[in-house]
């Protein structure tokens, strides 16, 4: 064989890795590819394409199709709330737009995967369901000070789903270079509302 087919084998073929970083690479393209049409509509032949291997090599890594999107969820998971309580503004809700803005941003496919496609899917709803409660909570010790009793549980959950939809819309939509004006906006909209439910 001739250097030139030889290098165009391997080309197209898998780059060796150790194992734990095929299995990280694995896990990358598979939150790309989920984050486009969430578990049902994609196959792992669509995962190993987006990560530049082969199914069988998917398949020596995790089991099923299942696994692996358990596998990434709790990823994404871990990862999410690791940047949010990193990133906790003192003096606000305990969580606000920059911090769920930042976390997002580390993450942009794996944060609309959990909020587009698994928050909806009854067998994974689950791992949305846990970070959301986390979020809340994290809210209420926040705004228990500043907001009547018997509706601060309708604002923790107000504030956390509002969050959530915003970053998500401004992934998106929203402009990059503009995510300071939108962290500041939203914050501002986010402190009258609950000026308003104060009065």
């Amino acid at each position: 064989m001739s250097r030139t087919s030889s290098q165009a084998t391997n080309d197209v073929s898998p780059r060796r890795l150790p194992r734990e970083q095929r299995r990280e690479s694995i896990l990358d393209g598979a939150t790309r590819a989920f984050a486009r049409a969430g578990f049902a509509a994609t196959t792992m032949p669509d995962i190993a394409r987006e990560s530049g291997i082969t199914p069988l090599i998917v398949y020596r890594h995790f089991d099923s199709k299942e696994e692996l999107y358990r596998a990434v969820l709790e990823r994404v998971c871990t990862r999410l709330t690791g940047e949010l309580q990193a990133g906790q503004e003192p003096g606000g809700f305990g969580i606000g737009a920059g911090s769920v803005l930042a976390a997002a941003r580390q993450d942009p496919d794996g944060f609309c995967l959990l909020w587009r496609h698994a928050a909806r899917e009854p067998l994974f709803s689950s791992y949305a369901a846990e970070l959301r409660e986390w979020a809340v909570k994290a809210t209420d010790r926040n705004l228990g000070e500043r907001v009547p009793a018997d509706a601060l549980q309708w604002a923790a959950h107000a504030v956390t789903g509002y969050l959530v939809e915003a970053v998500l819309n401004w992934l998106e939509f929203g402009d990059p270079q503009r995510d300071a004006l939108f962290v500041r906006a939203t914050n501002t909209a986010m402190r009258a509302g609950v000026k308003a439910w104060s009065t």
